[in-house]
């Protein structure tokens, strides 16, 4: 698999180097096979890494850092590339440290409650294995039958059942880390708490920038006695909206509570033929969770919310079977969305609950504007927004269209008291954002706090931070004409 063709002779030492550690099978310098690692799930910004290795051992990763340091070349750590903010974008190429071979789950503790994987296990086998104990993991990201836990750990994060369960951060116990000078060090453990400054919840969502964490505690959760799953019909997304304000004005936490449009509703129901009213302007799923006494009554209060919101018609899952079968559709919407368009830019941005009229009605204005077509489905019941931009990507002028209108929508989130993200990460995609969302103070000692544990900036340069140091960022404006400079 490994072809020096390919290669700069100045890598060659460095090649060689790896193939002595890990073998020719998992090292890459091929173009043409490094070329699926060009982009992760923001398809807008590419570069192709000048070396792609496939680590399978903490010790493995440790070498690797100090080899990218002894030849002063970057490096960027990537999981599944499922990450949608271009946080695993080689920023002007060097090493990309691959930890999909890294998938090994170490221990199941169900009596201490905490489980120990390696960051390349897919987050939906850590459930399946965790299936009739009485015991899951709670974090479910809408790509949790791809994504990796050590990705999670990158962005912190969410999914479906956020809103009482919380992100990834609040389900990580301790972390053992690959600094970017290449020393092991571990945060936290198996314990519920430990004394001094919380460095696990630090790294977490720190993007890799940090370092690369090469093996995860993290608390698994006890099955609820009784679930109830509904499905909300409701002519206009306004409607939906105001459903959602009422359902959490009246003291209700659901275990999860997910909106999507019209647009989504035809997609969805053309690839999974459940039954979705094709002429519905949105449909809410909504799910409640506890103690069987109280689920019922739960659910008939949400039903009736729903019905003096002008809900049209509520469905309820029956059977486990039809429960399953709403949350594939939930869950694979995104997947749908290629029946609408060849290519699709997702956004992340949070809004106080209260002001889901205005963000949305504000993203059917620039829908307009921009001459695009917006679906969305998102986390409702915290405010999580996804806008799902469609376009062609061989299109420049398109494209450019998508990156405007993704950027006014992340304003607007900002002037309604949100933020840019909610779970997707900053990556490249919103650094030119970061200045309207905190101060210069706030950024330089954000900075700061990466100075200490990535002082040279070689471990995933030019992410998260507008000030951020390593190469630069000739690529993009060359693959995206008229690109944000400011990065």
């Amino acid at each position: 698999m490994t072809a020096t063709a390919d290669s700069s002779p100045s890598l060659v030492p460095l090649i060689r180097q790896f193939v002595e550690l890990l073998g020719k099978s998992a090292v890459l310098t091929s173009h043409d096979e490094m070329l699926v690692y060009e982009c992760d799930g923001y398809v807008i910004e590419k570069q192709v890494p000048d070396i792609v290795v496939f680590p399978e051992t903490t010790e493995q990763v440790s070498r690797i850092v100090r080899i990218c340091n002894q030849f002063d070349v970057p490096f960027v750590p990537r999981g599944a590339g499922t990450s949608l903010a271009g946080g695993t974008l080689p920023v002007g190429g060097g090493v990309m440290i691959c930890t999909s071979r890294m998938r090994e789950i170490f221990e199941i503790n169900l009596r201490d409650r905490y489980a120990i994987v390696q960051p390349g296990t897919v987050n939906l086998h850590l459930t399946q294995k965790l299936k009739g104990t009485g015991f899951h993991y709670a974090p479910d990201p809408s790509s949790q039958g791809a994504c990796t836990i050590g990705g999670n750990v990158a962005t912190n994060s969410g999914g479906p059942h956020t809103l009482k369960y919380g992100v990834t951060v609040n389900h990580v116990l301790g972390l053992e880390v690959v600094l970017p000078s290449g020393e092991i060090i571990t945060m936290g453990g198996a314990c519920q708490a430990s004394p001094g400054y919380d460095l696990t919840g630090l790294f977490v969502g720190s993007e890799g920038t940090f370092g690369i964490c090469t093996k995860i505690w993290v608390k698994l959760t006890r099955d609820t006695p009784a679930v109830r799953t509904m499905l909300g019909v409701f002519e206009t997304v306004a409607q939906a909206t105001e459903a959602i304000s009422a359902i959490i004005a009246a003291g209700i936490v659901p275990a999860a509570l997910e909106m999507m449009d019209q647009g989504i509703i035809g997609a969805v129901e053309a690839a999974f033929h459940f039954g979705f009213p094709l002429d519905a302007g949105a449909v809410l799923l909504i799910e409640v969770d506890g103690l069987e006494v109280e689920v019922d009554a739960e659910a008939v209060k949400v039903i009736s919310i729903c019905e003096q919101h002008a809900a049209r018609e509520i469905r309820k899952a029956n059977s486990p079977q039809e429960r399953l079968l709403l949350w594939k559709c939930r869950k694979q919407a995104f997947g749908a969305i290629g029946r609408l368009s060849p290519s699709f830019c997702t956004q992340d941005g949070v809004v106080p609950r209260t002001r889901l009229p205005e963000i949305l009605a504000f993203i059917q204005e620039m829908e307009r504007k921009y001459a695009l077509k917006i679906v969305n489905v998102f986390h409702a019941g915290d405010g999580n927004i996804h806008p799902i931009l469609l376009f062609d990507e061989r299109d420049p002028i398109q494209t450019q269209r998508v990156i405007q209108a993704g950027d006014e929508i992340l304003q607007k989130c900002i002037t309604l008291g949100g933020s840019v993200t909610g779970e997707h990460g900053i990556g490249v995609e919103k650094i030119s954002l970061m200045n309207q969302l905190f101060t210069q103070i706030d950024l330089e000692v954000m900075g700061d706090v990466r100075q200490v544990f990535n002082p040279t900036g070689q471990c995933s340069p030019r992410k998260l931070l507008p000030t951020a140091g390593g190469c630069g960022m000739e690529h993009i404006e060359r693959k995206s004409p008229g690109r944000r400079a400011a990065m």
